[in-house]
């Protein structure tokens, strides 16, 4: 094992993270997502509870970054409009927008029934 090509590519996808961190959608996800740990937090969520809401956040967030790598990608490959370029950029973000909707509706079916029960 060269521990060389190792550290490399560590740094390359420490890189990619940080080119993700200049995208606006891909900041919205990452402050979303300090809002959900804190809530989590201050709601007291279980070990298991905890385990879906990482998950749903480190699938979302990888979404985003592949969502801007196929766009990067369909930009590089072509300048022009073309109708199979646009249809490659629109099901990726779709693929985010469904994965969106799915967490929100995640994070609902844990939230809601803990603060219901702190009203009563």
């Amino acid at each position: 094992m060269d521990i060389r090509k190792l550290f490399k590519s560590f740094r390359y996808a420490f890189q990619g993270v940080l080119h993700a961190f200049r995208e606006q959608n891909f900041r919205f996800h990452v402050l979303v997502a300090i809002m959900v740990i804190s809530a989590g937090w201050l709601t007291g969520l279980s070990q298991t509870e905890w385990f879906v809401i990482i998950i749903v956040i480190a699938i979302m967030l990888t979404l985003e970054m592949l969502n801007t790598a196929i766009e990067r990608v369909v930009d590089l490959a072509t300048s022009e409009i073309h109708p199979l370029a646009k249809q490659s950029k629109d099901l990726a973000a779709g693929a985010v927008l469904v994965f969106a909707c799915a967490s929100a509706i995640i994070g609902i079916l844990i939230f809601l029934p803990k603060w219901m029960n702190l009203l009563t």
